[in-house]
């Protein structure tokens, strides 16, 4: 027989906690506390029992049924079956929360388009292996770039001839989402390669505003009024500051945001052949301007909103740092020349 000890937290919720005993794969004992409210009292007890005889795998759906089927008529205040399901899954070593992880800060300098992708590419494939563990990613560019995601059309996305005359090389990401321009400066891109157990239980939308939540407060921090909008946008009443986008291997998830630092709308609506539609949809529509909600927001430099957000996410979670090693930049660099200079990969979706 083991003991297990389960937490989790409900987003603007209570605080749910389970002691379990396993014997032989299947949960024996069970026992439900937690600062909720609940009434009848009698409820906690059908609900403890509900997770008897349940094996260490049974589905967060199945775990979750049966709790509100044990619950009836009662009253749950601050919580509810699932979240009930989601300490289970805790207890069981199914699911993390942020710390249970040590998060390293890699860092890469400045590399091109190309180099981006591929890295993104390896660092997950290393963190779903084991090879690595949880890291953050804060990009930095050494030339322009145009990157559309992993599904759209080029040819419906991006005027070659204009991406030419801008010196922007034009990339296809591993992740869906939209198209983006970027000139090194600005904009603020960061990627987080985290196991898919910080996410489990989670719904696909959910999980954005999960992974997004440490950089909204961060920016509020600075004075950015912002706020996450569904599915995948970080906004602010000064417009859109940025999208996400995400990509999942067996075993872990990337997570990428890119954020409009002091965006050249006029450039972007000459390169994305829907520029100026996505623009207006997000509330801009002059040309001539440029689009800078953190930096007309903050009054910060680039590298300062950046350090802000490290030290935020250093002060929520922990934050260890390290170079990029030898071993990564050389399999980055051969998968890049390898898939993303062109090729068949960017002409995937003509």
């Amino acid at each position: 027989m083991t003991h297990h000890h389960g937490e989790f937290k409900v987003p603007q919720g209570k605080l749910v906690v389970v002691d379990l005993e396993v014997t032989d794969e299947v949960i024996t004992e069970a026992v439900v506390s937690g600062d909720f409210f609940l009434e009848p009292d009698e409820a906690l007890g059908a609900m403890s029992d509900a997770l008897l005889g349940r094996p260490v795998d049974v589905p967060l759906g199945t775990l979750a049924s049966a709790v509100e089927e044990a619950a009836g008529d009662a009253v749950l205040v601050g919580f509810d079956a699932r979240s009930l399901g989601m300490a289970v899954l805790r207890a069981l070593g199914r699911s993390t929360a942020w710390h249970d992880h040590d998060f390293t800060l890699l860092e890469a300098g400045p590399l091109h388009p190309p180099a981006q992708m591929a890295l993104d590419e390896v660092l997950l494939r290393q963190v779903a292996s084991g090879e690595r563990g949880p890291t953050l990613r804060v990009w930095e560019w050494a030339s322009n770039a145009v990157i559309i995601g992993s599904f759209q059309s080029l040819s419906n996305e991006v005027d070659l001839e204009a991406a030419a005359r801008h010196d922007a090389t034009v990339v296809r990401r591993v992740s869906g989402g939209g198209a983006m321009f970027v000139e090194p400066g600005n904009t603020i891109t960061y990627s987080l390669y985290v196991p898919d157990t910080l996410v489990a239980g989670l719904s696909f939308l959910d999980s954005y505003a999960f992974l997004d939540a440490w950089v909204v407060r961060a920016l509020r921090g600075l004075g950015v009024e912002a706020s996450y909008v569904p599915v995948n946008d970080i906004v602010s009443p000064a417009g859109k500051i940025g999208g996400a986008a995400q990509k999942r291997a067996s075993g872990a998830v990337l997570h990428h945001v890119t954020m409009s630092y002091d965006m050249d709308a006029d450039a972007m609506m000459d390169i994305l052949r829907i520029g100026r539609e996505k623009l207006s949809d997000k509330g801009h529509t002059s040309s001539g301007k440029r689009v800078d909600p953190i930096r007309s927001q903050t009054g910060l430099t680039r590298e300062k909103v950046v350090e802000a957000m490290l030290d935020h996410f250093e002060q929520s979670y922990g934050l260890g740092r390290e170079a990029l090693d030898d071993g990564t930049r050389a399999a980055s660099e051969a998968l890049a020349a390898e898939k993303y200079v062109g090729g068949e990969w960017l002409a995937r979706v003509p």
